[in-house]
């Protein structure tokens, strides 16, 4: 794709939804290089795949979810290596302090929910971070593959386990 007016166009959308990207990291790579490399890679396979985007879609649902696979990805081969993708010190936002200005008061609320959501698998940290960005079951079902009735189940379990395993809630 070598065309200048598809390049810019590639640009200006990208700047114009590059909080997905880092939301997205942010969500898999607990560290500044792993996080750096992973928007990195990010934007390759959008690059790559750009020729293909459909404009009948939203841009950022496509975005989203050649982000989530690259992320899932990433996830996966640095687990192959033995990596270890933590959290490399307490000054890392926490994914819900990307997602939403938390309120001072709810800091240890949302420490022990940024740690349950990092416990998650990937495809359920995915569904947790489109869920708290406010996309809608149908949108969500879209960017990851999945069928809108299992959102929505999927969403009722992870309820389910954080009301179960959150302290002070027996």
């Amino acid at each position: 794709m070598s065309n200048p007016e598809q390049q810019d166009r590639f640009v200006r959308l990208i700047d114009e939804h590059r909080k997905i990207l880092f939301k997205v990291a942010g969500t898999y790579a607990w560290n500044a290089a792993d996080r750096q490399e992973l928007v990195q890679e990010m934007v390759l396979q959008l690059w790559s795949s750009f020729d293909r985007y459909d404009e009948r879609y939203k841009f950022s649902t496509w975005m989203y979810r050649i982000a989530l696979n690259v992320a899932i990805s990433f996830v996966r081969t640095e687990t192959r290596r033995a990596r270890s993708v933590a959290p490399s010190d307490d000054s890392t936002p926490s994914i819900l302090e990307r997602v939403a200005a938390p309120e001072p008061a709810a800091d240890d609320d949302l420490r022990l929910l940024d740690g349950f959501i990092r416990k998650l698998d990937e495809l359920d940290r995915a569904l947790v971070l489109l869920y708290l960005d406010g996309h809608r079951h149908d949108t969500i079902a879209e960017i990851l593959g999945i069928s809108e009735t299992n959102v929505g189940t999927k969403i009722g379990r992870i309820k389910q386990r954080i009301r179960r395993d959150w302290p002070g809630t027996h």
